[in-house]
């Protein structure tokens, strides 16, 4: 009888641990969706990310303009500096 109780015990936490980590991937999902939809501060289109240098920067999908967010900058200008590319040598 305990090995019984025991194992509906461990059904009942399972199927609820299941249900719990859907509506953490659900709103994991939700959160991300939201975060991938700016809209662009020059015009009406849509910004997203992409990887430049090692930066994740957002680009303007009808404008084409490149938008940084704090400190991205300046990662992008210290990776250029490693390199002595045009860049760096514009802000020295």
């Amino acid at each position: 009888m305990e090995d019984r109780a025991r194992a509906l015990e461990n059904e009942y936490f399972r199927k609820r641990e299941q249900e719990l980590l859907g509506k953490l991937k659900e709103k994991i999902a939700e959160e991300q969706s939201r975060v991938l939809e700016l809209d662009c501060p020059k015009c009406e289109g849509k910004l997203h990310e992409i990887t430049f240098e090692q930066v994740v920067i957002d680009v303007c999908d009808k404008c084409q303009g490149v938008w940084l967010d704090a400190g991205e900058l300046a990662l992008v200008s210290h990776r250029e500096n490693e390199r002595a590319g045009w860049f760096s040598r514009l802000f020295s």
